[in-house]
C-alpha cells in the first residue's frame, strides 16, 4: 500500500496541509514540527506522488529529447551530457528517437503533439541540421510549444541553440598542417547536406586561401562519416591528386579508413602524408600512428543545452524576463604522431 500525506499527518500529529508544506518546503514551519514530520516520513517510508505534484504545480519536471543516431559516438556523448545535467537539476527525460536525420520534419506534427501531450516542461532538439529538416520551424508553431533548445545547427535569431564551432576546429587542423610545412592539403568531408560538414569544409577553404593556397575542387572528396567511405575517399583523392602531402579528414571514423588505404599503398604517415581527423573518439589515440584530431566536448554540449533550457523554464515559471542567447563551444586540437613532421 502507498503511504499517503494523511498517514504521515496522523503519525506526526499534524494536519495534512502541514505535511504538504514540509514536503514542498513551503510556508513557515517551526523546526520542532518540521523534525516531527520528517521523522514520520522516514519511519513510514513516504514518497511524494510525482503525478499529483505535477498537477498541482502545473509542471512535470520532465524534458523531452528528440534525437537521432545514439548508436554513433557523437550523438551518444551528447545524450550522456543531457542525462547527467538533467538528473542534477531534478528532471526526468523522455526520449524520442528519429530513424533518419533528414526527414523527421515530415512527421513533425505527430512528434510534437505527442510530446506536448506528455506535458514536458521543455524540449531539446538533438537531431543535427541536415538538408531541410529545420523547415518546420516558425514563430507561430514555437509559441504553442514548451521552450526548445536546438543542437548542432547554425545560430538563428529568436532561437536558442548550442553548437560546436566546427569552422574554427577545421581552421585549427589546417593551420597545424601548414605550420608543419605541408603545401598540398586535401579534404575528406562529411556529407555536405549536413551543417557541420559544410562548416568544416568552410574552415579548410578559408585557411588555405589565407595562406595563398588554392582550395581546388580536385582536393575535395565527400564521405558519409563511415570508415568505409573514408577509405573510398582516400583512394579517390590519391588517384586524383597523387602529390598531396596532407589530408584533413572531417571525422575520426573516416580517418581510420583513410589511414588503412595509405598503409596499403606503402606510404609513410606522417613522412609522406600527414593526417588530421575530427572528433577525438577514444580509439583515435590507438590508431597507427596515433591520430591528431579535433576534440569537441559533446558531453559539455548536452550539459549546456539542459542548463539553458532550465534557465528559460524557471524564468517563464516566475514570469521573469530572459534573454535568448545561443552558445558556441570552442573545440581543441589534439596533436599526435599522424601529423607531426619527422625530426
Amino acid at each position: 500500500m502507498h503511504v499517503t500525506l494523511q498517514d504521515v499527518a496522523k503519525a506526526a500529529g499534524v494536519s495534512p496541509k502541514t505535511v504538504s508544506r514540509v514536503v514542498n518546503n513551503q510556508g513557515e514551519i517551526s523546526d520542532v514540527t518540521r523534525q516531527r514530520v520528517q521523522t514520520a516520513i522516514e519511519q513510514l517510508g513516504y514518497r511524494p506522488n510525482i503525478l499529483a505534484r505535477s498537477l498541482v504545480n502545473q509542471r512535470t519536471n520532465s524534458l523531452a529529447v528528440v534525437a537521432w543516431g545514439i548508436d554513433y559516438y557523437g550523438p551518444s556523448r551528447t545524450l550522456v551530457g543531457i542525462e547527467h545535467q538533467s538528473d542534477e537539476l531534478g528532471y526526468s527525460l523522455f526520449l524520442s528517437l528519429q530513424a533518419h536525420p533528414d526527414n523527421g520534419y515530415l512527421h513533425i506534427d505527430r512528434i510534437l503533439d505527442g510530446l506536448v501531450a506528455r506535458r514536458v516542461d521543455g524540449l531539446i532538439w538533438a537531431v543535427p541540421e541536415v538538408g531541410g529538416n529545420r523547415m518546420w520551424i516558425d514563430s507561430d508553431r514555437l509559441k504553442r510549444l514548451p521552450p526548445i533548445v536546438f543542437l548542432s545547427m547554425a545560430a538563428r535569431p529568436g532561437l536558442v541553440s548550442v553548437s560546436v564551432d566546427n569552422r574554427y576546429g577545421a581552421r585549427q587542423a589546417v593551420q597545424h598542417l601548414i605550420t608543419q610545412g605541408r603545401k598540398r592539403i586535401g579534404l575528406i568531408t562529411g556529407p555536405l547536406a549536413w551543417w557541420e560538414a559544410r562548416e568544416r569544409y568552410a574552415g579548410w577553404q578559408e585557411m588555405l586561401c589565407e595562406h595563398g593556397m588554392e582550395p581546388t575542387p580536385s582536393l575535395v572528396v565527400e564521405g558519409d562519416w563511415s570508415a568505409a567511405s573514408g577509405a573510398r575517399a582516400m583512394r579517390a583523392l590519391l588517384e586524383r591528386e597523387p602529390t598531396i602531402d596532407a589530408v584533413f579528414v572531417c571525422s575520426d571514423q573516416m580517418a581510420q579508413g583513410a589511414l588503412g588505404v595509405v598503409h596499403r599503398l606503402n606510404r609513410c604517415i606522417p613522412q609522406d602524408l600527414a593526417v588530421v581527423g575530427f572528433d577525438n573518439i577514444p580509439e583515435s589515440e590507438f590508431f597507427w600512428p596515433p591520430l591528431s584530431t579535433v576534440y569537441q566536448n559533446l558531453i559539455e554540449v548536452g550539459c549546456t543545452a539542459v542548463q539553458k533550457l532550465h534557465q528559460i523554464i524557471e524564468a517563464q515559471r516566475k514570469a521573469e524576463p530572459y534573454s535568448i542567447e545561443s552558445a558556441i563551444l570552442t573545440p581543441e586540437l589534439v596533436i599526435r604522431e599522424s601529423s607531426m613532421t619527422a625530426g
